[in-house]
């Protein structure tokens, strides 16, 4: 998930690394991913770069920090290659084929998008013009930019990936937990998972639930929340506010 984590140098060794060793210390994710994350992003990379030069490449990018730092990267590593690339932007082909004005809905990310809708898509686009070299360029020069960050959290703001200090939605989580206070009409502990299901409905920003629970739990540190229970996942402890 590129919008959180270190992505500093990320397409080298050490730039993975670095992010393996970030996930490992602030963010609950299962044993088995993490035993094999490095040897898979490694492997990723190989494979890109392996990529037969007479193959054209589409990639798919909607509108949201993950998947546009994801594009970037992905075209530095194919920087060298002579291949015919095409973008598919999910959330303009989605307006293009779908869009329905009675209905308000904006997908945050490519995976809130069907398979039947996907395929759609793919039909309706894959014919469309590739980058010229002038539009492979920037998009190099932007990861290369983008890579010299120290922030651990970006998000899509006026078409830009903008990096924001970790602390950014502390704030919402804060007020979220308030809000369910006033609504039960006491201060009763509330189950971690509620509240992060809370805010990660209302985020207009795909950064995933285990950022927002490394969050949760730094507040909890820095005596903000109290805690009920073990915080080894989401569901095994409850917060209320000090």
């Amino acid at each position: 998930l590129f919008s959180i984590g270190p992505i500093w140098n990320l397409h080298d060794p050490q730039g993975i690394t670095n992010r393996y060793e970030w996930l490992t210390t602030h963010i609950n994710i299962d044993e088995e991913v993490l035993l094999n994350y490095a040897y898979h992003f490694k492997q990723t990379i190989l494979n890109i770069e392996q990529i037969p030069s007479h193959h054209p490449i589409i990639i798919w990018a909607g509108e949201n920090a993950h998947e546009q730092t994801g594009l970037r990267l992905v075209l530095y590593l194919l920087k060298e290659k002579t291949n015919d690339i095409f973008i598919i932007n999910t959330n303009e082909a989605y307006k293009t084929h779908f869009d329905k004005p009675e209905i308000d809905f904006i997908p945050l990310c490519m995976g809130e998008l069907s398979s039947k809708q996907l395929k759609q898509i793919y039909e309706n686009e894959k014919n469309g013009h590739a980058l010229t070299q002038t539009e492979r360029k920037t998009f190099e020069q932007q990861w290369e930019q983008l890579c010299k960050e120290k922030e651990v959290l970006r998000i899509w703001e006026g078409k830009k990936i903008v990096s924001v200090p970790e602390t950014f939605y502390d704030e919402y989580i804060i007020n979220t937990v308030k809000k369910l206070h006033q609504k039960k009409k006491h201060n009763d502990f509330i189950k971690s998972a509620r509240v992060i299901g809370e805010v990660i409905g209302h985020l207009n920003q795909y950064v995933g639930d285990q950022f927002v629970e490394y969050r949760v739990r730094r507040l909890i540190v820095d005596g903000i929340f109290d805690m009920e229970g073990v915080p080894k996942a989401m569901r095994y402890y409850s917060i209320k506010l000090r």
